[in-house]
């Protein structure tokens, strides 16, 4: 079983998804509502926010799309956490994904973590980066 993230944006979905290609190293690809096969059933004014997008990156998978704009909301209670296996590489991703949002709680290290950090990015997507003092390998997890 895999469970992947679904993020909603406010018409930036676009433009988050290249983002976060660029500093992840990944492949995004993407369908607007206008290439739909029920674009001629979608206002014109949404043809080229995006249906779905889905990002490939090494072993991270994450989907999202444009909510229609009455029907955004802003993500609350869960965030995108994402364990990696260095000091360097959890410093890296914290600081280039938090570039122009929020931070929550500083990366440093805790009781559990070489480095932990919290922020939510300019896209208002909340997010987690752990770099685990214990030896878990997250590929040998499956039941």
């Amino acid at each position: 079983m895999t469970v992947t993230p679904y993020l909603t944006f406010n018409g930036n979905c676009r433009e988050a998804f290249a983002f976060y290609a660029g500093i992840l190293n990944g492949k995004v690809d993407m369908m607007t509502h206008g290439e739909s096969p029920f674009c001629d059933q979608m206002p014109k004014a949404l043809h080229d926010t995006v249906m779905h997008a889905q990002l490939t990156a090494g072993d991270l998978f994450l989907m999202g799309a444009d909510a229609p704009p009455d029907m955004y909301q802003k993500p609350g209670g869960i965030c995108v956490a994402m364990a990696v296996a260095s000091v360097e590489e959890a410093e890296h991703l914290f600081s280039a994904l938090s570039a122009g949002g929020v931070v929550q709680m500083p990366i440093a290290e805790t009781f559990w973590a070489h480095r932990f950090g919290m922020f939510t990015d300019r896209f208002d997507i909340p997010w987690m980066i752990n770099c685990l003092k214990c030896d878990i390998d997250l590929k040998e997890q499956t039941p």
